[in-house]
């Protein structure tokens, strides 16, 4: 059993895009693993609760799940303690926690949105910091978990043109649900890819720029998957791995969260407006 004696008040960071395969687990983990690795307890939730791949990406073999959970609450109500259905993933002592999703499709189905905010909410009383990992598309869990979030990573590329629709959609609903632009972190992956668009035009068509841009290294990133290893935590140092590094630096501005935001630049005409206006 897992013992944290202490309780905290954690910080939420909430991993959200429009589309699928954009890089929200292989970032949320190297999040959780460079903020454990500063020495900050860390619980890695995976809510994409139907094709969760956290465990896959760390080489985990969980023997709880969030629906263990849920059956734990339903049977014990508040009695049942989240902190013991986590595993545990340690590499050269980094240790951080991780909140498994369902290993059945039937399962993820009947996973009820109150249990599963509830599951948040007792890990803020234990956790430095709780990374959420999300599927990709506006739910109810995910307009909860966007709710209740410190801060709320929405993660984009600039590949094909339904791809940037999706994330002016995206971006669209956001600000329309009025969050606090200080909340809302717009982060570019795979930045470099070979592509003809611009990431100039994207961020005029979006009206604001990235807060963050990370490279396009999809050797390192599938090494990384494959030795169910982060790359903020290899002993070879990589762009990406660094890029990521500096990622969890500005959130947490050492120790302390990280709101200032630049102005963005006023959107100009560019043939990607011109496409969507």
């Amino acid at each position: 059993m897992l013992e944290l004696e202490k309780e905290v008040n954690g910080v939420v960071i909430t991993f959200f895009s429009t589309a699928s395969a954009v890089g929200k687990t292989l970032i949320s983990c190297n999040m959780a693993s460079e903020l454990a690795r500063q020495g900050k307890s860390v619980c890695l939730v995976d809510y994409d609760l139907q094709f969760g791949d956290v465990c896959n990406y760390l080489q985990l073999l969980p023997k709880n799940t969030i629906a263990d959970v849920q059956r734990g609450f339903t049977l014990q109500g508040d009695a049942c303690h989240v902190e013991e259905y986590l595993t545990p993933y340690e590499y050269r002592g980094v240790l951080f926690y991780v909140m498994a999703a369902p290993r059945k499709l039937e399962e993820a189905y009947n996973i009820k949105t109150e249990y599963a905010i509830k599951v948040i909410r007792q890990l803020q009383l234990k956790f430095d910091y709780v990374i959420v990992d999300t599927t990709s598309m506006f739910s109810v869990l995910n307009l909860d978990l966007l709710d209740m979030s410190t801060i709320v990573t929405f993660l984009g590329i600039v590949d094909f043109i339904p791809t940037i629709k999706n994330m002016k959609i995206g971006r669209n609903t956001l600000n329309e649900l009025n969050y606090d632009r200080q909340k809302l972190r717009l982060v570019l992956n795979r930045s470099n890819a070979k592509t003809r668009i611009s990431i100039d035009d994207v961020e005029k068509l979006l009206g604001e720029e990235f807060y963050h841009i990370l490279p396009n290294d999809f050797r390192a990133a599938s090494q990384s998957i494959k030795d169910g290893i982060p790359l903020v935590l290899k002993q070879e140092h990589t762009e990406l791995g660094e890029a990521l590094r500096d990622l969890v630096l500005r959130y947490t501005n050492q120790g302390q969260m990280d709101f200032e935001e630049d102005d963005a630049e006023e959107a100009g005409e560019s043939w990607l407006s011109r496409i969507f206006s």
